[in-house]
């Protein structure tokens, strides 16, 4: 019997573009003739939840098992605009799907759509003259992006909603994440999993089981890259295991290879038949053979099982990995790429590219060339392992993805694009006069120089990000990121210069950080602001790993690690003592309030001292410090 297999994206990944390790899985047994489909169920459950049968579901539920004392504001305000959100729904998400153009006119009339509690937010953009709040944001850039804003604030408030009313761990990408993230034991999942099924519980159900019925699948793989969309895989899974038993299924994916290496609990089992680690093309080969009885269970690759007696076993046949050159093309042939939504969260244009806009996600290289970084979980395969494909096979896997797709956006989703395969790439695209537009992740360093940004920009590059992390020449040197504040000036200069988008990953908090650091950091993070360097940024709490340097030899760093509880499950971060004392949690809050006003372009001249809520020392950096480091004073 051949062996049919289904690749599944579970709840909750991203709404605007499929998570690509179905498209990767996918493509990859079809070039090796295994019959394979892939279905995105985390679309599909919004879909339907978000439509006027979804809506009408959700309004009945309130009616009957919430009373009206006990409603919040967003409860109580979809109830008494729920004929027109009923009226609006289908449209707006028409709209976000890009079908419906004409529709941007009335979203912006403001008379349009209901309005809930996440339209406070656009208040700060009122001008003084009490005019048009979003005159200023977005300017002349047009009715289109105005109205895509309101829309996601429309659905922001629906998903409050269900939030509030139905399965308080709902979210549109961190789905029920606390019940996976780092969890020692498997317990509050199973407690979960065994609980009474809500709306979105039953919803997901119907749909799985129609996706089983679509595509009669043997094996069904379940690509889990985040905790939250852990338990809705596990959801699935239960679903299917109670509809038919023989299906087979494996989990994998980001979360599994990150964090359940130490995996000992039998439970999981009674849900999943496999877990496999790391690159899964090679553990999956492994396991085809396996199901149709060409390879014993003592040959699996990089493999958990329950075994006869009842527990975890870990099996690692070694054998070579694919080389990344020949891990073929992805594909997104039988994911509708018609319906999924361009949401627009943030106003920034460079932070926006997350959620707008349908990317063609594709891997320059496989792993960190670099691999040095304190904080980073560099043991592990997805950063270890460095291997790179020609840019004539890569500029080869554009045009096939671009004839199947007809889109022409790509998201490069490495962890560090090496600047000498950017540079041969960007010079094929260019030989072959291929038009695309491009964006991904790079280290700032000092082989990006202004020649190498602008070819980059000529070959379509609109963006780029690249970690900073904390902005500290000594944390910096600690974190063994091998560049320097000064350093990653000129090279962000030189990528806006080129007509790039720059966003910087920010951290707080590293060990040893004291408060006058980050005062000193967030000086030098309004400069590179003010002086055009950066565009957007984000700000992450540093988290320590046991798969980091920073997790696997402490001292290194003047840090305690706690005691881990025994592990059975789920295990990542780490807590640990910082003799430093500082309350980095009062400082996530100045730092992050004041990057959102230097996104928006808001009080980028005044004294950064003014966004902590306690008295801070004066910043150390000369106010002109990456002015001078650009030549520019």
């Amino acid at each position: 019997m051949t062996t049919r297999v289904l690749s599944l994206i579970p709840p909750m990944t991203q709404l605007n573009t499929p998570y690509p390790s179905t498209a990767y899985l996918t493509g990859f047994l079809r070039s090796r003739n295994v019959t394979a489909f892939q279905h995105d169920l985390a679309l599909e459950l919004v879909l339907t939840l978000f439509s006027r049968a979804g809506l009408q579901h959700l309004f009945d539920h309130i009616q009957t098992h919430i009373p009206a004392r006990q409603r919040s504001a967003a409860v109580y305000q979809f109830c008494e605009q729920f004929e027109r959100y009923l009226a609006t729904i289908d449209a707006t998400v028409g709209f976000l799907q890009g079908r419906d153009s004409t529709l941007g006119h009335r979203i912006c009339n403001r008379n349009f759509l209901p309005e809930g509690p996440r339209f406070e937010s656009l208040d700060v953009y009122v001008d003084e003259e009490g005019g048009d709040p979003l005159a200023w944001a977005f300017g002349a850039l047009g009715m289109q992006d105005r109205a895509r804003h309101l829309a996601t604030l429309y659905l922001n408030d629906i998903s409050d909603v269900l939030r509030e009313a139905v399965d308080p761990r709902f979210e549109f990408v961190r789905y029920a994440e606390s019940l996976a993230q780092s969890q020692p034991t498997f317990e509050p999942l199973a407690q979960a999993l065994a609980a009474p099924t809500n709306l979105v519980d039953d919803t997901l159900h119907a749909l799985t089981l129609a996706a089983i019925e679509q595509h009669k699948p043997t094996l069904v793989l379940l690509s889990v890259p985040f905790p939250g969309a852990v338990y809705a895989a596990f959801r699935i899974a239960q679903t299917i295991k109670a509809h038919d038993p023989s299906i087979v299924i494996g989990l994998g994916g980001g979360f599994v290879n990150t964090e359940l290496r130490e995996l000992k609990e039998p439970r999981v089992f009674d849900y999943v038949d496999y877990v496999t680690l790391d690159a899964g093309e090679r553990p999956l080969l492994a396991l085809l053979e396996h199901i149709e009885g060409k390879r014993s269970q003592q040959r699996l690759v990089r493999t958990f099982v329950r075994n006869a007696q009842g527990q975890v076993q870990y099996i690692n046949m070694i054998e070579a990995d694919i080389p990344f050159a020949e891990v073929g093309t992805p594909t997104w042939d039988g994911l509708p790429l018609h319906k999924y939504l361009s949401l627009l969260d943030m106003l920034n244009p460079m932070h926006r590219l997350w959620s707008d806009g349908r990317w063609n996600k594709l891997t320059v290289a496989h792993g960190c060339y670099w691999k040095k970084c304190s904080f980073c979980d560099v043991s592990l395969d997805y950063i270890s392992r460095y291997e790179n494909a020609s840019a004539v096979e890569l500029v080869d896997r554009i045009e096939r993805i671009v004839a199947e797709t007809g889109q022409t956006g790509f998201h490069f989703v490495d962890e560090a694009a090496p600047p000498k395969a950017l540079k041969a790439l960007a010079e094929e695209l260019l030989r072959r006069n291929l038009s695309i537009s491009w964006w991904g992740n790079v280290r700032f360093e000092k082989s990006f120089t202004p020649e190498l940004c602008q070819l980059l920009a000529d070959s379509g590059c609109i963006a780029i990000s690249g970690g900073l992390e904390v902005a500290s020449d000594r944390l910096l040197k600690l974190m063994k990121k091998g560049v320097s504040v000064e350093q990653v000036a000129r090279v962000t200069r030189a990528f806006t210069e080129a007509g790039v988008l720059v966003h910087a990953y920010l951290m707080y908090g590293f060990p040893t950080q004291t408060v006058q650091d980050t005062v000193d950091a967030l000086e030098y993070v309004r400069q590179l602001f003010e002086e055009g360097c950066i565009q957007s940024g984000f700000f992450h709490r540093f988290a320590c790993t046991v798969h980091s340097p920073v997790g696997q030899n402490p001292q290194e760093y003047g840090i305690t690690l706690e005691p881990l509880p025994e592990i059975t499950f789920a295990t990542n971060d780490v807590g640990f003592v910082d003799p430093t004392g500082v309350d980095h949690n009062l400082m996530g809050e100045a730092l992050n309030k004041a990057l959102y006003n230097f996104m928006h372009g808001i009080a980028l001249e005044q004294d950064v001292r003014r966004w902590f809520a306690v008295r801070v020392p004066k910043p150390q950096v000369p106010r002109n410090y990456v002015g001078r480091a650009l030549g520019v004073m």
